[in-house]
């Protein structure tokens, strides 16, 4: 038991590095050696700047889209938005799209398919200086494309991540704490160096350094910026572009969106090699925050064990004191509903999420890298 117990500690320690340490670190570092981004405004405005929108959507929803994109800060005369209709599973079809207003430019994407096939043939297309990257789903603010570019303007930069808001009713569902500490933790990393990673539904690069995705590649919000920072740049992050997704996620949607993303991850190690060797210069930053959260499950269960260990020991002690404990709790559980139903929902995220991770895991070692779906 006491073996046990040790060893569950130290897997609560490890669980606590990577998810509270981690962060806290960065954050001193950000707070008392920090180099920020520093935007130029009155300059921004004089880019061309290529909106490119990679999309399975139908035609309306691509259209509401444009609609929200050309509303905005930015001059019109200088903004294009490039439609790349993914060549496999679109609802749309390019002569729908004709009749949309602004400056249209519609493209198929690249053989076989998938979005980063999408992607390269929308930026081959593109004419602007800058490129802003958007999903369908989500609402830019007329601020958002000016300050992406207005951010770019500090020459040290190659990318820019603005912000995901995700609304509900109440804010605080797992999905969205979860962004709260995302955001915070890559804005603190951008002041130090880069960003590990950029939000892929609201970016934005240069036209002139932006590198050709391998077919295939699952996470262009990684891959790009990693590609970037190898080869010299740093990656910046902005609360003043914000781009809004009112949807929903339950806990099976969230499971599914993180297989796909953490297998991303996985699969980026064999794309991309030098992310893990000293040409990295923040090669720390991503093994901690892309890697290391990975070992959550195994961590977990090592935690918990350890726990149920310590529990035994104290009960072969002081067997009166731990059975008084529990038959609280079970109290408290039966009596006050909102507290059980909480719990059951805490540790239902909690289950599921960490599956996500080992199906992940898995895919990683068994190199299944087609995991996008609809």
């Amino acid at each position: 038991m006491t073996v046990l117990f040790a060893i569950g500690t130290i897997a609560a320690i490890s669980i606590l590095a990577i998810w509270l340490g981690y962060p806290v670190l960065v954050w001193a570092r950000s707070k008392w050696w920090a180099d920020p981004i520093l935007p130029d405004r009155a300059l921004a405005a004089s880019r061309h700047v290529s909106v490119i929108l990679a999309t399975r959507e139908t035609a309306d929803a691509i259209a509401r889209r444009v609609s929200n994109l050309m509303d905005t800060d930015h001059p019109a005369e200088r903004l294009e938005v490039v439609i790349a209709l993914d060549d496999v599973g679109t609802a749309a079809q390019p002569e729908e799209l004709q009749t949309i207003p602004g400056t249209i430019v519609v493209v198929r994407g690249d053989a076989p398919g998938g979005k980063a096939a999408t992607l390269n043939a929308g930026v081959r297309v593109a004419t602007g200086d800058v490129l802003v990257l958007a999903d369908t789903a989500q609402i830019f603010d007329r601020r958002t494309i000016p300050e992406l570019v207005a951010h770019l303007e500090d020459s040290r930069f190659a990318a820019v991540s603005g912000a995901l808001e995700l609304g509900s009713r109440n804010g605080w569902t797992p999905v969205e704490m979860y962004w709260r500490m995302e955001k915070w933790l890559r804005y603190h990393e951008s002041r130090v160096h880069s960003s590990v990673g950029v939000t892929g539904a609201v970016y934005a690069t240069r036209r002139a350094t932006w590198p050709i995705l391998p077919v295939g590649t699952l996470l262009d919000d990684v891959f790009v910026p990693m590609r970037l920072v190898l080869a010299g740049w740093r990656v910046g992050f902005t609360y003043a572009a914000v781009a809004k997704d009112v949807r929903t996620f339950d806990a099976k949607g969230e499971a599914a969106r993180k297989t796909r993303t953490l297998t991303g991850i996985l699969q980026l190690i064999e794309v991309l090699p030098d992310v893990m060797t000293p040409a990295n210069p923040i090669r720390f930053a991503f093994m901690i925050h892309k890697l290391a959260r990975l070992a959550t499950p195994l961590l977990l269960i090592i935690a918990v064990a350890g726990i149920m260990g310590g529990v035994g020991l104290l009960l072969s002690r002081h067997p009166t004191i731990v059975l008084g404990l529990l038959a609280a709790i079970v109290t408290i559980l039966l009596v006050v509903p909102s507290i059980r139903r909480r719990l059951y929902e805490s540790a239902y995220w909690v289950v599921v999420l960490q599956r996500a991770v080992f199906t992940a895991l898995m895919n990683g070692m068994n190199r299944r890298w087609s995991v996008w779906n609809r």
